[in-house]
Formats: structure tokens, C-alpha cells, sequence
């Protein structure tokens, strides 16, 4: 494609993983824009500031349980009914680079067109014109009736030594100086109703909400049970936590075989959910189920105690994960401003010795003296850049060698891990309130329990617990592969006990929970638990 506006011809021919391309014109359109060369340079022309929009792009993904044909099905019929009935031309591509990943880039003119196939403004210039003592905005097309009933532009006139706005008729009868030619008017216009509705919050819902629609009717027209929904987890009432946008560099250290953090805590946060809905389904069944006897209520108290193991032993978890990000984060962190301490100081001493330099040129040959004084300056600040540059080396070499990557890509680590450590802080609290509603659940069944035979009930309790817990270890093993840590689960158990047994004191539960936490903090810090796993 060539650009009109810099003269550039851009080569687009070794673009791998096209599958379908097509540009979608609305019927006011001039026909020619159909080649898509002619419509960006179209585009182009009309934008006249260097800071221009020039396109809205929606980057959709597509089902992978369509065929190319029914792709292009979807994609018509949304582009179509959302789009292009609005106003709009749109270039559509469809990449599917590995099979995997198919999706469709969706290219947009942001300017309404008019009937005659011309381009509307963006925003229109709002002059603040007064009558009567009274302001009011009109544009420019909008001033010219408003001048005939009366209304006039402000312009900025010198009163004294300050600088105010007021109408010229005003101004002339007290003689004051105009000090500017432009008239007043608001900051940013009158923008296109139009334009504003396009680009409000609640049209990409509305869009996002089409999209899914679309999707779903032709995943069921071409009788597949599969569907998809726009909302968020929030939003459906789901307790599970979405997984993170994982993207491409971390998919390729994957396949190299480089276990990559966002990659990790995506399939931590998955065992995470199918934890969550198997216990939450088993405690409500069982729940619904109890009765007042002896062995229902001990089958839903050892449900829930193993329960609450779990959820402690995912905060345990989850606490471990916390100090590896921040131990990681805290050694690269200084790594780096030792670098970049080093970099400066390279800079300065750099530019001492130049000047040094300067110096000892410019210096007569009969000044022996300052030419030696001068040349051990010279010399001690060589060796100081030498040695700054090595240590600059050594730390590089450290650097790459811990994470393959230049300085520009560590930093993006350093910022995905602190994003990382988010994401665990927010799961900590969702496991911090799931474990604060099986602690209530507990103590409701021993309430119901209270009046029943103490030494049956704890009978009934340790009868069936060993089964139980054999059940819990199977759910952590499968979850959490070979990082299931037994030592972990043993502590998890330890901690559950106490909690249980302080449940019943004048404690709340969240200080309960919060001072097992610091404990269990203070315990894998002097016996180095965490750094031993």
C-alpha cells in the first residue's frame, strides 16, 4: 500500500497467516474506496492535525468451532447490522496463524459520512458569545443567526494590567485595547453527536454485547452446543477467578520449555477454580442433605474441616508464590539501579576526562607541571571507567544470563511480576472469605450438634475422617501436580485445629485467621520453609 501523506510504499506481502480479507462500504460511500489503498489515503486527507485518529480497530476472536465459511458468515452479519448500517467503512482481515488462534482484525473510519458521501467533522469550534449579561456556545455555522438576534463574540482586551474577555461593543465605550484576535471560546468544541456516540463507554458495551449475540446465534445455526458471554466474572455473580491474558512471548518460552510466570499463575489460578467447584457443589449437597442425626452432622462437619484444609493449604500456597515474586523482584531491582548508578557514573567520568583532554591539548608544552597533573587525572579516571564498565559487564552478563532478555524486557518482567503479585494478593482474599465461610458453616453444625451425645458425635467424626482425608490429598495432587508439598498439607491441618478450636472463643474470625497468617509468615522465614521448597 502506498501512503499518500509520507510517500512510504509499505510492503505487506510476507504477512503470514491471512486467511480472508474484505472492505465493507455503507451505500453513501464513493465506490472507489472499496480498494483499501484509496480509502486510508482518503482518511489520511481529511485528518489535518499530526495527532489525528485516523481508525477505531476491533481485534475479535473467532470460534474455533467454525469453519472459514462460517467465519465470514459472522463476521459480515455483525459488520454489517453494527457497523457499516451506521455510517461506518470497515477493512476486515481474518489471520489464523497457527491454527489455534484464529481471530479477525476489524478496521474502522471514525468520521460519520454525509448522504452525499463526504466526511463530517469530529468536533465543531464552540465560540462563548454574550447578550444581556448572559453566555452562551455557538458554532460557527450556529453564529451567524445568533449575530442577528443580538449576540456577540468576546474577545481578550487590556483593563489595567490585567487581560479580560468582554464583547467589542462593551469594550469600545471604554476605550480598551483589543490584545488578541481569536475570540473566546470553549476548550475542546462542540463534538458530533454522532462521533460522541461512537466513542462512548456504554456503545462498546452495546457492540461487545452484539458480538456475543452474533456468535452465539451462529454457533447454535450451525448446531454447536458451545456459547460465549461478554461479562465479566463480577458480573455473572462467579466466584472464580479469570485467568490473565497470557500472550505470545510467554506462549514461546513455554514451547521452549521455560516455565513462564504468567503462563504458571494461569494454571494455578485453573486448579484454583475446579477446587472451588467441586467443594462448593459437595458442602452444598451436603448441606441440603443434613438432618439431625448423629452421622450427618459428622459427615458435613468433616466435610467442611477438610474444606477449610484445602482453602488453608491454597493460602499457604499462595503466601509461597508471594515471597518467590518478591524475593525475584527485590535482587533484579537492585541489579538494576545498580546499572543504571553505573551508567551515570560512566556518563560523568566520561565527560570529565573529555574535557581533561581539552584541556591538556590546549595546555602549553613549557607547562610541565599541569601537563602531568593533567595526564594522572587522565589516567585515574581511565581506570575508574574501566573498572565501571566491567562491573557494568559483569552485571549485564548476570542479568541476561538469569532471564535472557536486554534491560527494556527485564523491566517488562519486573512489571509483570508486580502485576503478578496483584493478581495473588486478590486471590488470597477470595480464599480468605471462603475460608471465613466454611469456619461460620462449621460452627452452625456444631450449634445444631449441641444437643446431641459429644462422644457419639466425635466417634462418628474420627470414623469417617481418614477416608476423608485421603480424598483431600487425591484433589491437591491433582491440582497441584508435582508442587503438591505434603509438608504444606500437614501445616494446613496444624493451623485448622487451632482455628477451629478458637472459633468458639470471642475472637473474630478474620483476626483468627490473620494471626495464623502471621504465625505461619514468621515460622517460614526462621526455618527458611519457603526457600527450602
Amino acid at each position: 500500500m502506498y501512503n499518500d501523506y509520507d510517500g512510504v510504499q509499505h510492503d505487506y506481502t510476507r504477512k503470514q497467516g491471512l486467511v480472508w480479507q474484505q472492505v465493507f462500504l455503507p451505500d453513501m460511500a464513493p465506490a472507489e474506496w472499496a480498494d483499501r489503498e484509496v480509502l486510508w489515503n482518503a482518511v489520511e486527507e481529511t485528518e489535518k492535525t499530526k495527532d489525528s485518529r485516523l481508525a477505531r480497530e476491533f481485534v475479535v476472536a473467532l470460534p474455533v468451532e467454525l469453519n472459514k465459511d462460517e467465519w465470514i458468515t459472522l463476521l459480515t452479519e455483525f459488520i454489517q447490522t453494527n457497523f457499516v448500517a451506521e455510517g461506518m467503512c470497515a477493512d476486515v482481515c481474518i489471520h489464523d496463524t497457527d491454527g489455534h488462534n484464529p481471530h479477525a482484525h476489524i478496521m474502522l473510519t471514525v468520521r460519520p459520512l454525509t448522504m452525499e458521501g463526504k466526511w463530517q467533522h469530529k468536533t465543531e469550534k464552540e465560540y462563548l458569545c454574550v447578550k444581556g449579561g448572559e453566555e452562551r456556545g455557538f458554532t460557527a455555522s450556529e453564529f451567524k443567526q445568533a449575530q442577528a438576534n443580538g449576540w456577540e463574540k468576546q474577545y481578550q482586551y487590556k483593563v489595567g494590567k490585567k487581560k479580560m474577555y468582554m464583547a467589542p461593543s462593551a469594550a469600545q465605550t471604554q476605550g480598551y485595547e483589543r490584545v488578541s484576535k481569536y475570540p473566546k471560546s470553549t476548550k475542546y468544541g462542540r463534538q458530533n453527536p454522532i462521533s460522541a456516540r461512537w466513542n462512548s463507554e456504554d456503545q462498546l458495551v452495546l457492540w461487545r454485547t452484539a458480538w456475543a449475540d452474533e456468535v452465539n446465534r451462529c454457533l447454535e445455526r450451525f448446531g454447536h452446543d458451545e456459547r460465549v458471554d461478554h461479562r465479566s466474572h463480577a458480573e455473572r455473580g462467579l466466584d472464580e477467578q479469570p485467568t490473565i491474558h497470557e500472550g505470545v512471548a510467554a506462549r514461546a518460552l513455554e514451547q521452549k520449555g521455560i516455565i513462564s510466570d504468567r503462563c504458571e499463575l494461569n494454571r494455578q489460578i485453573k486448579a484454583d477454580n475446579v477446587l472451588l467447584r467441586e467443594l462448593k457443589s459437595l458442602v452444598k449437597k451436603l448441606m441440603d442433605a443434613v438432618k439431625n442425626t448423629v452421622p450427618a452432622i459428622a459427615e458435613a462437619m468433616e466435610t467442611v474441616r477438610q474444606k477449610m484444609i484445602i482453602f488453608w493449604y491454597q493460602l499457604l500456597h499462595i503466601g509461597a508464590g508471594k515471597k518467590h515474586f518478591s524475593d525475584t523482584l527485590q535482587v533484579v531491582q537492585s541489579d538494576i539501579k545498580r546499572y543504571e548508578d553505573i551508567v551515570k557514573q560512566i556518563k560523568v567520568k566520561v565527560r570529565e576526562r573529555r574535557a581533561l583532554l581539552e584541556e591538556k591539548k590546549a595546555t602549553s608544552a613549557i607547562q610541565v607541571f599541569r601537563h602531568r597533573e593533567l595526564a594522572q587525572k587522565i589516567s585515574g579516571l581511565t581506570e575508574d571507567i574501566e573498572e565501571l564498565k566491567s562491573e557494568k559487564a559483569l552485571l549485564l552478563n548476570q542479568l541476561n544470563c538469569a532471564y535472557d532478555h536486554g534491560i527494556a524486557e527485564i523491566k517488562q518482567r519486573i512489571t509483570s511480576m508486580e502485576n503478578s503479585l496483584n493478581k495473588l494478593d486478590q486471590q488470597g482474599k477470595k480464599y480468605v472469605a471462603e475460608l471465613e465461610a466454611a469456619l461460620a458453616q462449621y460452627t452452625e453444625l456444631q450449634q445444631q450438634a449441641a444437643d446431641m451425645d459429644a462422644i457419639e458425635l466425635d466417634t462418628a467424626c474420627h470414623s469417617i475422617r481418614p477416608n476423608m482425608e485421603h480424598k483431600t490429598v487425591q484433589r491437591l495432587q491433582a491440582a497441584f501436580g508435582v508442587k503438591f508439598d505434603s509438608r504444606t498439607l500437614a501445616q494446613s491441618r496444624r493451623d485448622v485445629v487451632e482455628m477451629l478450636d478458637k472459633s468458639s472463643e470471642p475472637v473474630s474470625i478474620r483476626r483468627t485467621i490473620q494471626q495464623l497468617q502471621g504465625q505461619q509468615n514468621k515460622q517460614n522465614y526462621e526455618k527458611g520453609y519457603i526457600q527450602e521448597r
